[in-house]
């Protein structure tokens, strides 16, 4: 299977409001930048920009219905709404699907993430 196709499963293997959800953030991630691009690495839709590394969608290693967008260089960033737990790199923007996505907060996380690119 070749990546698109891998990604295009990843996506239509969910249920609503999780797919839904998610393909609306594909899109506003896409249009961040003219040259994001989508990929498919480590098993999960991830997102670069000239070839780096910048986002992924994921979910919480104990509950798979809590889905998020991890920022490769999130160490980087400060902003409230961005987790970093445990790791040392990545940063985390959680959501609920079923509940409204604080779209502005995400467009202000990914300003801040393209001008290290």
């Amino acid at each position: 299977m070749n990546q698109q196709n891998k990604i295009e499963a990843f996506y239509m293997s969910l249920r609503e409001p999780l797919r839904g959800t998610l393909l609306f953030l594909r899109e506003a991630i896409l249009h961040a930048h003219p040259q994001l691009n989508e990929t498919w690495k480590y098993g999960m839709p991830f997102f670069c920009l000239d070839k780096k590394m910048f986002c992924y969608f994921w979910f919480d290693q104990n509950d798979r219905s809590k889905p998020y967008i991890g920022f490769a260089d999130g160490y980087r960033i400060e902003h409230p709404m961005l987790e970093q737990g445990n790791r040392k790199r990545m940063k985390i923007f959680r959501f609920d699907p079923a509940e409204d996505i604080a779209i502005g907060s995400l467009q202000e996380i990914m300003h801040m993430a393209l001008l290290f690119y």
